[in-house]
């Protein structure tokens, strides 16, 4: 085994509540000490969104911080003095957050999860590995710890292991999850290279998706875990997929030229996919993809009905593709010639997008009214939903404010 999970204080049940503590609440509960750093150098070591995308939690040298998006306002802190915390797991708005320890934490190493109960303020759980973590990802019922070859899946009221899942090498901690009580689906790195595994728990399914020929760079899910977008390390195309039955539903183009994914994001409707790149801009793809649920017929039977029972699967892909969209990705004006021209003559590209500079790493979600929160540059900027083209920022805000000790 290389895992110990750690009761020797009996598993504390975690008590769910709001996570809206006072703006300036930092107090010293027992288990973490808090640090006076006024004066001193704060560093980001990390960013990630809750499931929502409602708020999201930077990891500093010397603790952790949560910010709402909209309104944009810092909820909480925590300064410590042990160091700080290279991985910050939010549940939605709650208490529960999931802990891991940077390079220079003296009290908790990279190599444990700490479960963190906020309204109890006590560690309520941890698991320690033998290598480091590369990601830990939460559901209500579930929590994930991603190793670079191995993931772990655990029950949340008793932290019992449940499943293990080989990986490729998974030096990201590439690894997402669905969020709705009536689907329990993960997708991860398979065991070949360009290769997605996605696991329907509920349905005791795994389904292979060879979804590039380089290894897979980014990935994520839609709320229901129906459909799959991903990036390769090229970094070119983005492709969206039927986790059902792996079959393709759309392809869109970035660019023609190499590019790190920082990240894809699907908006709440999946009408709209945001990619950020190394290459300092923001991409926003219209999708032909059709939510289902959104079908009133649907809906009346939807809460009685199994997982995915109620959607559509390879049987009926056209349920799943839209004829038409609100504003249509542009192709190129020699699309004509598919199949006599390179293919990223007939893909398609964007259509809208925002430059930024490419010193910095962004990480971008959906937000009200077709906007898009940036987080790296701290901004907000919206899209022309019709026409599309150049996105314009609306607001800038520096949620990390470093103050350096005066001479």
């Amino acid at each position: 085994m290389n895992l110990t999970v750690s009761t020797s204080r009996g598993f504390q049940q975690p008590h769910f509540a709001a996570f809206e503590p006072p703006m300036d609440a930092i107090y010293d509960p027992s288990g973490i000490s808090t640090a006076e750093i006024d004066g001193s150098e704060v560093n980001l070591l990390s960013v990630s969104w809750n499931q929502d995308y409602g708020c999201f939690a930077a990891g500093t040298n010397h603790g952790f911080r949560i910010y709402n998006c909209d309104p944009f306002k810092e909820t909480f802190r925590r300064d410590l003095k042990s160091g700080g915390f290279g991985i910050i797991e939010m549940l939605f708005r709650s208490n529960i957050l999931a802990l891991v320890g940077g390079k220079a934490n003296t009290q908790y190493p990279p190599n444990k999860v700490i479960i963190w109960d906020d309204h109890q303020s006590r560690c309520i759980g941890e698991f320690s590995f033998r290598s480091d973590v590369r990601a830990v990802k939460l559901r209500r019922d579930q929590i994930v710890v991603v190793l670079e070859h191995k993931i772990y899946v655990y029950n949340f009221m008793d932290l019992k292991l449940l499943h293990q899942i080989e990986t490729l090498a998974n030096p990201r901690g590439l690894c997402c999850l669905s969020h709705q009580v009536n689907t329990s689906v993960l997708a991860c790195p398979g065991l070949r290279r360009g290769q997605v595994r996605v696991e329907h728990f509920g349905l005791n399914m795994t389904k292979l998706i060879n979804a590039h020929d380089s290894r897979i760079a980014c990935l994520t899910m839609t709320m229901d875990g129906l459909l799959l977008a991903t990036a390769s390390t090229k970094g070119t195309l983005i492709r969206i997929f039927n986790t059902m039955d792996g079959t393709r539903l759309q392809e869109v183009r970035r660019g023609v030229d190499r590019a790190d994914i920082y990240g894809i994001a699907l908006s709440p409707n999946v009408q709209w996919l945001a990619v950020s790149s190394d290459k300092g801009t923001v991409h926003i793809f219209s999708l032909r993809v059709r939510v289902v649920s959104e079908d009133p017929s649907m809906q009346s039977t939807a809460s009685h009905s199994p997982p995915f029972l109620h959607q559509n699967s390879s049987s009926s892909l056209d349920a799943l593709i839209s004829p038409s969209a609100a504003g249509a990705n542009p192709g190129s004006s020699l699309s004509f010639m598919k199949g006599v021209l390179p293919k990223y003559f007939s893909s398609e590209w964007s259509f809208a997008r925002f430059h930024l500079p490419e010193s910095t790493q962004y990480m971008s979600a959906f937000g009200s009214q077709n906007t898009i929160i940036v987080v790296g540059m701290n901004g907000r900027c919206a899209f022309d939903p019709v026409n599309g083209g150049e996105m314009v920022q609306h607001e800038y805000v520096r949620f990390l404010k470093t103050e350096l000790k005066s001479g």
